[in-house]
């Protein structure tokens, strides 16, 4: 049973509270500015196990073997591009509301040769331009935290899933070992922040993440957001001690 979406303490957490432009439009701008920077400092700051957090996000797309694949918030295209060398779907479409990030993209898909499999739009998660049931599957890496309102970006994803298709989610979440969730937060409050302005050069980027971070629901409480907003079988699956976690749904 679908409800109607309400209020939820990560859609309030802005980049900038100074601003007059809604969470959506500072968001946007946000990753424009640090778009040529992004791919980099993902990396970087990750020390690269984000790469392996997307594989096994795409190894969970794989197993219904998937003609249609949309690819929520896709960013520079990374699991696109991804879900394209791991499997042989007909047709990717990433949506994402920054034109920037898209920019770098669809470079990389163009050096790849992937412009024919995979295509990059301008589009809101709240209100996306696809038919009902037009995708089997639905992944989005890093986004969720981003929509404006969330319950009504998950509402409108399982619109667009098709009757027994598979959501994959990759969010940030907070790891419960008290040693090492200590030495987290101190890394995503402290030494994330200084290192992202560093070398994006954008004072507000790096220090939005861990507010967005610290105010999204994870674990069993996403998972019950799912299913209100939709889909079944929601469950939680957190990598890495807790840094992150994979989740995934069904239609």
């Amino acid at each position: 049973m679908q409800s109607t979406p309400v209020s939820n303490p990560a859609s309030k957490v802005v980049p900038d509270t100074a601003s007059n432009l809604s969470k959506k439009a500072q968001v946007a701008e946000l990753f424009n500015n640090i778009a040529g920077r992004y791919d980099f400092l993902n990396h970087f700051l990750s020390l690269g196990i984000d790469k392996g957090w997307r594989k096994k996000a795409i190894a969970e797309v794989a197993m219904i073997k998937p003609n249609t694949i949309l690819d929520v918030a896709t960013g520079t295209g990374d699991m696109a591009i991804a879900a394209a060398q791991k499997m042989q779907p007909k047709r990717i479409v990433g949506v994402d509301i920054s034109e920037g990030m898209m920019e770098v993209g669809r470079k990389k898909i163009a050096d790849l040769n992937l412009q024919q499999l995979i295509t990059l739009k301008t589009g809101d998660s709240e209100a996306m331009p696809f038919a009902n049931g037009e995708f089997d599957a639905i992944m989005c890496a890093y986004g969720a935290r981003n929509f404006e309102h969330l319950e009504a970006g998950l509402t409108e994803m399982c619109r667009v899933l098709r009757p027994g298709g598979k959501l994959v989610i990759l969010e940030f979440s907070h790891p419960t070992a008290p040693i090492v969730k200590q030495l987290y937060q101190f890394y995503f409050r402290n030494i994330l922040p200084l290192l992202g302005r560093l070398v994006s050069k954008h004072s507000r980027a790096y220090t939005y993440l861990p507010e967005s971070v610290m105010a999204f629901p994870e674990g069993k409480k996403f998972c019950e957001i799912l299913e209100q907003c939709g889909f079944k079988s929601a469950k939680a699956r957190p990598l890495t001690l807790g840094v992150t976690t994979l989740y995934t749904a069904e239609k």
